[in-house]
């Protein structure tokens, strides 16, 4: 199956000026092919799930984010370093922009999950997380503390050989060039820019996960997707555009 017709495999430019900016090191993308309709009930009204060969997909993806800043400021110290695993699909709207869309999003700043959900309309989550390297094997464990208190994942990989030439599939998940969001009734695309993602193949090693079914999500067994890991990128967001209607 190839890629859907018209999709961008490099980033668009950002049109306006840039908002924010963040490092994404040390990413995993753990996938499970679920029905579109598993994944409808949360897509913002003027999106839908998007497909691939028929499926749709719910990503785990556990990584660091190092010197996030605003409006082109340095980094923010303590505040713009911090683990995230975010439960995320995968979205397009009627102008062709494919996305994704997060159906949770820990961190371990509490200050951070409070903006974000007033600012961008995403349900990030207060977390204390851990995250271990030791050679090729890393590992992110996460416990949630507010809100839904409890929810645990606990992840572990071994870092593979770089692939030289990503397969369609592998582009169609990774090569999101922005986030749609809802936020005062309304749907926002808000698109992001970033370098193509170096990626390796990965071999997952453990994985306890509540994550997933805490954000409403029914997935069975391991993942059933080839598992990808990336040492990250560098990405800037630029200003939220509103999506018909």
């Amino acid at each position: 199956m190839a890629l859907p017709a018209g999709f961008a495999v490099d980033p668009p430019p950002l049109a306006g000026p840039a908002l924010f900016a963040q490092d994404w090191r040390d990413v995993a993308f753990l996938h499970w092919r679920v029905h579109p309709a598993v994944v409808a009930p949360f897509m913002p009204a003027g999106t839908r799930p998007d497909t691939f060969d028929g499926d749709s997909f719910v990503a785990l993806v556990p990584f660091e984010m190092r010197s996030a800043s605003v409006f082109g400021a340095p980094g923010v110290p303590y505040f713009g370093d911090f683990l995230e695993t975010n439960v995320r699909l995968y979205s397009v709207d009627d102008e062709g922009r494919h996305g994704v869309v997060f159906a949770s999003a820990e961190t371990s700043r509490l200050l951070i999950a409070l903006i974000a959900r007033a600012a961008v309309g995403v349900r990030y989550t207060w977390a204390r997380q851990r995250a271990t390297v030791s050679g090729a094997q890393r590992s992110w464990s996460t416990y949630r503390r507010w809100p839904q208190r409890g929810l645990r994942s606990d992840i572990a990989i071994e870092v593979g050989q770089p692939i030289g030439q990503p397969d369609d599939l592998s582009v169609f998940l990774t090569a999101r060039w922005g986030l749609h969001t809802r936020l005062a009734g309304r749907t926002w695309w808000m698109p992001n820019h970033h370098e193509p993602w170096t990626l390796h193949d990965a071999t997952l090693t453990r994985l306890n996960d509540g994550l997933v079914a805490g954000a409403g999500l029914k997935v069975h067994g391991p993942p059933d997707v080839a598992l990808m890991y990336s040492p990250g990128v560098h990405t800037v967001f630029g200003a939220p555009v509103r999506v018909s209607p």
